[in-house]
């Protein structure tokens, strides 16, 4: 039986059964009642959940993997392990639970050699990725430093690449104010290749000052994988058009999207399953 059956099998006998940290499965909700069995297929940034992945990577993935979630994007990478396993062991423990690492953020802070970048391509290769995303980077003061750091893009994407992947960038908000007079985010997506994609956060976006519907609408295909994120809890805040976001998501070539879940009004687990749910049940998220 793989996990979706047994999420759908199970559900009414689940009901009031409590996981580790006292936790409601996911298939129950708030008020008792079973909740929609997962028909979406939604990635979790494991940053999501950073402390109990820390903790206890295998018992937190099995957690995930009972929530529905079918991809994830890790966001540990050390001396070429994924939250202390080899690319191999994590890999393994991942797709046992019927779920697949497709993304990673890794070489973010400062750029990083030829030579590391080379041995972190494998790495993710070998643990079945697509993408390989840049988190976070100093993006310079000037419009040299900034076109520079844009060729440092270039290059590394041209080596993920040769392997068979892609490389990414994550944004936040400083992209989006100005060097003389041009917008940041801009000139880094009309200053890089097209090998280079932007892992677009919409939240982030939005903290900026701009309009998520707006960017992936006027860079069709350089957004083909997204994150999901609200104040909190996927939804809560209000403040996101979600529907429209992704209606232009879709159109203009999204991919794959990743829940990111950064501060917590519930317990962090709660957070991230009531994030999912929004979504499973969200009429503008494509079924499976």
């Amino acid at each position: 039986m793989d996990r979706r059956d047994f999420l759908k099998k199970g559900a009414l006998t689940l009901a009031g059964a409590v996981v580790g940290g006292g936790i409601i499965s996911a298939l129950v909700g708030s008020e008792g009642c079973a909740s929609p069995p997962p028909t979406k297929r939604i990635g979790l940034q494991l940053y999501s959940l950073r402390d109990a992945m820390a903790q206890d990577p295998a018992g937190t993935l099995k957690k995930i993997a009972a929530m529905g979630y079918a991809e994830l994007e890790t966001a540990s990478y050390d001396d070429g392990k994924i939250y202390g396993h080899t690319p191999a062991e994590f890999r393994a423990l991942v797709e046992g639970l019927g779920m697949k690492v497709t993304s990673a953020h890794i070489g973010g802070g400062e750029p990083r050699s030829d030579e590391w970048w080379s041995r972190a391509i494998a790495d993710h290769k070998a643990m079945g990725c697509r993408y390989v995303v840049i988190p976070s980077i100093a993006l310079g003061e000037t419009p040299a430093e900034l076109d520079a750091l844009c060729e440092y893009f270039n290059r590394v994407a041209a080596l993920a690449k040769t392997e068979g992947l892609t490389l990414g960038y994550h944004n936040h908000s400083g992209e989006f104010g100005e060097i003389e007079g041009t917008t940041i985010f801009d000139r880094m997506l009309t200053s890089t290749s097209s090998d280079v994609v932007y892992e677009l956060d919409v939240y982030w976006v939005a903290r900026g000052g701009k309009d998520p519907v707006d960017y992936l609408n006027r860079y069709p295909g350089r957004f083909p994988v997204l994150h999901i994120k609200d104040e909190s809890i996927i939804g809560n805040s209000g403040t996101l058009d979600f529907g429209s976001i992704f209606a232009a998501a879709y159109a203009r070539g999204m991919k794959d999207f990743f829940v990111e879940v950064e501060r917590y009004e519930l317990p962090a687990e709660i957070c991230v399953e009531k994030s999912f749910d929004f979504l499973n049940v969200a009429p503008f998220v494509k079924s499976i």
